[in-house]
Formats: structure tokens, C-alpha cells, sequence
């Protein structure tokens, strides 16, 4: 049976993963935009599933791709939990990433890129990413791939347009 906490396109089948808690109260209290510890939080002006949906039309007018959502929400709904609104977006650009993957495999555990549009108790939607010099630091370099200061101010430039243009 497949479960509904979890939305491939398509593309790819994701197995459930287990709903995140306890971040709410962090971080319910940023300001309008938020940067701490390579991440950046902006508040989106539409409800969560309209702002799903406009992060997925930006990714795809970027012509990247969705791979998949995971829906932490309806996850800890179906184990008789309650959580408020948490999807995470899985996307990429399979022509960007999959030669870096194939000269390192293990680099699939940490793509396709994602994103978390969540709902906090006050109801404000936010979307909530990475910098590019975080994942340049986290992701690739844990991998052995330096990630040159140019690419990563490209990566923060269209994370951050893909982001404003899903809140605005």
C-alpha cells in the first residue's frame, strides 16, 4: 500500500521517513528572513500547499526537476501523531549532479536538493533551504568535491530565486 505521506511524480518511489519534531518552537521565532548555521527561512505569503505547488513551478521554469515530497504531517497522521505542516521538496538538475555522482556514488545520499515548507503554531507558512556555501561545506566536500566560490554564489542565487518566487 503506498503511503500517502510521501508524493513521487513519477520518478522516483521514497520509503517513509520519520517525522522531525520538536523544531517548531525554534524556529517559529525568526524574523521576516532568517539566516543561522547555513540556512536561510523566508516567510511565504500563501498557505502550504499553494507554496509547494509555486516552489515546484519555479523549479520546473528553471528546468530542474521534483523529484518527490515528503509529507512529515501526514506521516505522523498515520502513526496517530500530531505535527503541523511539514513537506520537504526533493528537486534537481540531473545534468548538474550526475556526473559528480557517478565519479561519486556516495554523493546520492545527500542529493537531490531540498527544501522544507512548514507551518508554525501562529499559522505563518515559511520555506526554509540552504545557503550554497553550506552545502558547497556539508554536502559535496563530505564527498571530496570542492565547490569553487563562484558555483556556490550561483547555487545561492537560484535557491534564493526559487525561494522568493514560491513566498512571494
Amino acid at each position: 500500500m503506498p503511503n500517502p505521506a510521501i508524493r513521487p511524480p513519477g520518478l522516483i518511489r521514497r520509503r517513509p521517513l520519520l517525522a522531525a519534531a520538536g523544531l517548531a518552537p525554534l524556529l517559529a521565532s525568526l524574523p521576516a528572513a532568517a539566516q543561522q548555521d547555513g540556512l536561510v527561512t523566508v516567510p511565504s505569503a500563501h498557505a502550504v500547499r499553494p507554496t509547494i505547488e509555486r516552489f515546484a513551478a519555479a523549479v520546473r521554469e528553471a528546468g530542474w526537476i521534483v523529484f518527490a515530497e515528503v509529507d512529515h504531517a501526514e506521516a505522523a497522521r498515520a502513526a496517530g501523531l500530531s505535527l503541523a505542516p511539514r513537506t520537504v521538496i526533493l528537486f534537481g538538475n540531473p545534468r548538474a549532479g550526475t556526473g559528480a555522482m557517478a565519479g561519486r556514488p556516495t554523493l546520492a545520499l545527500d542529493l537531490p536538493m531540498r527544501v522544507l515548507v512548514w507551518q508554525d503554531d501562529a499559522g505563518r507558512v515559511f520555506i526554509t533551504r540552504s545557503t550554497g556555501a553550506d552545502i558547497a561545506a556539508r554536502v559535496f566536500a563530505r564527498h571530496g568535491i570542492a565547490v569553487p566560490p563562484e558555483q556556490q554564489a550561483g547555487t545561492e542565487a537560484l535557491l534564493d530565486r526559487l525561494v522568493r518566487q514560491a513566498a512571494g
